[in-house]
């Protein structure tokens, strides 16, 4: 059963428009703002005003190259998957009450039945519907629908722009679970950029003493022993092999960076793929089996918003840093393009300005 936004005064809530704006993504380099009809909604979902879009790599992937790996943008789509808003509506199966609460979006629907999702690994879910991810559309629009569950309420504490980099944070968070990350580890982590500086602060809050940040830009390094970082190693001058970390998390993509840091971890170590970069990359596979060394990618997350809304109230990860640009919805296209001007780290949306 459906809820459309007119059955919403009939229900006894708020009445909410009929149309919205949205930046739609027409094609590759080609961004157009549209008028279209707000979502209707599912009896578990709610209808999200959204406060805040975070712009992440992939949208920028999208916009400059019309397709990441499988995922072709072969018609429009709306892009934008980190996301906070308030509850503008909810299906019929929703308690009422949620309506006018502040919330960070979870921005995937899986299907909840499959082995999989039983499982409890729902991110691996082979029907998942994963905001802005074609041919799902995003964020960079007025109003979204999600699952009742996906949307989870936030202090006052919690800025809109926090709320919505909680998605950022589930990755670096997630990976820290994967690479086993407790107090008393060492952790090296390959990249300062926004993932790589969450990494830090989630690996901090984990418990890791010791926590290595490369990277090849100095101011970036800088930030990252500000946020997070014990040590900053300049990855054109400084060897990271034979650190014999705990853990190597990697948030560059880069086949070199991924070779020198496996050689930085020590016997029976992890290593956890978070970045973005070649489809094949050359291992050092005699490392990795004369140590024991365990592999892994990182595919999103399960389960991470709590913590993360934890984390954030309780003061232990800052995300209100990260925000160097902000941005109006008819913007959108000069968000996707400001992670190349120097100095800046993420870029928001503000579709309610």
């Amino acid at each position: 059963m459906t809820t459309s936004t007119a059955q919403t005064a009939e229900l006894g809530q708020p009445e909410v428009p009929s149309t919205m704006r949205a930046a739609i993504l027409k094609s590759q380099g080609d961004m157009a703002m549209e008028t279209l009809p707000v979502p209707q909604l599912d009896a578990d979902q709610v209808l999200v005003q959204v406060a805040a879009v975070g712009v992440c790599g992939s949208d920028v992937h999208y916009y400059e190259h019309g397709r990441i790996g499988p995922y072709v943008v072969d018609h429009p789509l709306i892009l934008g998957h980190e996301l906070s808003g308030r509850i503008a509506a909810v299906g019929s199966a929703v308690d009422p009450a949620r309506i006018g609460k502040r919330v960070a979006v979870e921005p995937q629907r899986p299907c909840r039945t499959c082995k999989q999702c039983k499982a409890g690994r729902y991110n691996l879910c082979p029907d998942i519907e994963f905001y802005a991810t074609p041919p799902f559309d995003g964020a960079f629009a007025e109003y979204v629908t999600i699952q009742s569950d996906f949307a989870y309420d936030i202090p006052d504490s919690v800025s809109d722009e926090a709320a919505a980099l909680i998605e950022p944070l589930s990755v670096g968070l997630w990976a820290c679970e994967r690479a086993g990350i407790k107090p008393g580890s060492r952790v090296l982590i390959a990249g300062a950029g926004p993932i790589g500086i969450i990494a830090a602060q989630a690996a901090r809050a984990f418990g890791a003493t010791e926590i290595y940040v490369s990277d090849i830009a100095e101011d970036r390094l800088a930030f990252a022993l500000e946020h997070g970082a014990t040590h900053a190693l300049n990855a054109r001058t400084d060897s990271v092999e034979g650190l014999d970390v705990d853990a190597f998390i990697d948030a560059s993509g880069a086949p070199q960076a991924v070779r020198s840091g496996i050689k930085a971890v020590g016997p029976a170590g992890r290593v956890i793929l978070v970045g973005l970069g070649a489809d094949d990359v050359e291992l050092p596979v005699s490392y990795l089996q004369n140590r024991e060394i365990w592999l892994s990618g990182v595919f999103r997350y399960t389960n991470t918003w709590p913590l993360a809304i934890q984390l954030i109230a309780d003061g232990k990860v800052d995300l209100d840093i990260l925000v160097t640009g902000k941005f109006a919805l008819t913007e959108s296209e000069d968000a996707l393009k400001a992670g190349k001007q120097p100095g800046q780290l993420k870029a928001v949306v503000y579709p309610g300005r």
